[in-house]
């Protein structure tokens, strides 16, 4: 995790503000610092054998960029590559709203053993409360990428370009944050009230909420 988060973004944004003040050009050094995280990208793809979609995206929408900013003559066209990106990535989150499985239950699976994901599956057939709320969570996650696409896109076509890199980051950040806090949030809310964790299923039988109203345990979800 800390690699692929160094080289895709820090990186890119301390080589970019290296170069100005080294008074390279604004379009050159949004190139130039774009290049380490299509390389790295590259790199993977030749190691693994293996071409990830993550990975395609970075380079063509580098590559796309650079062509029509040398085209038009303005850095601006760089910057928004990195709304191109978040916009690609949401589309596709909430793509997965229309498949049999929506983005948040698959991520969800990646955590849970295989007994886990038996009841998970279980869970999805029998609750529709299981179903809203993981839904629910993939449209969050969908959404949220398509705000950072926005805000990028106005940050690139409004701000002084200098600002942009690292103001970019910072809304990034925020609006990832925002978003894995209110997952965990949900997640919780979810358990408490069902007794199912949205991205682990607890034991069966296990104790019931405490509170006036009877809540929904695993066991009542799904008994047989």
């Amino acid at each position: 995790m800390g690699v692929p988060l160094t080289v895709n973004l820090l990186l890119p944004l301390v080589l970019y503000y290296v170069l100005r003040a080294l008074d390279v050009a604004q379009w050159q050094a949004l190139l130039l610092s774009g290049v380490i995280p299509a390389a790295h990208a590259v790199g993977t793809a030749l190691v693994r054998r293996r071409v990830e979609v993550f990975d395609l995206l970075v380079v063509v929408l580098l590559g796309a960029s650079a062509g029509l900013s040398a085209v038009s003559g303005s850095p601006r066209v760089l910057l928004l590559k990195d709304a191109g990106i978040p916009v690609v990535l949401g589309l596709w989150v909430l793509g997965t709203l229309l498949a049999a499985r929506p983005l948040a239950f698959h991520f969800g699976q990646r955590l849970r053993g295989p007994a886990g994901a038996e009841a998970a599956e279980r869970a999805w057939r029998e609750l529709p409360e299981f179903r809203t709320a993981l839904r629910g969570l993939t449209l969050l996650w969908g959404g949220a990428q398509l705000l950072d696409a926005a805000l990028s896109t106005v940050a690139a076509l409004g701000l002084p370009i200098d600002l942009v890199p690292v103001v970019g980051k910072i809304e990034s950040f925020t609006i990832l944050g925002a978003m894995v806090a209110l997952t965990v949030r949900r997640s919780r809310a979810f358990r408490d009230r069902y007794g199912i964790p949205l991205f682990g299923l607890a034991a069966a039988g296990a104790p019931r909420p405490s509170g006036d109203a009877p809540k929904l345990t695993v066991s009542d979800a799904l008994r047989s």
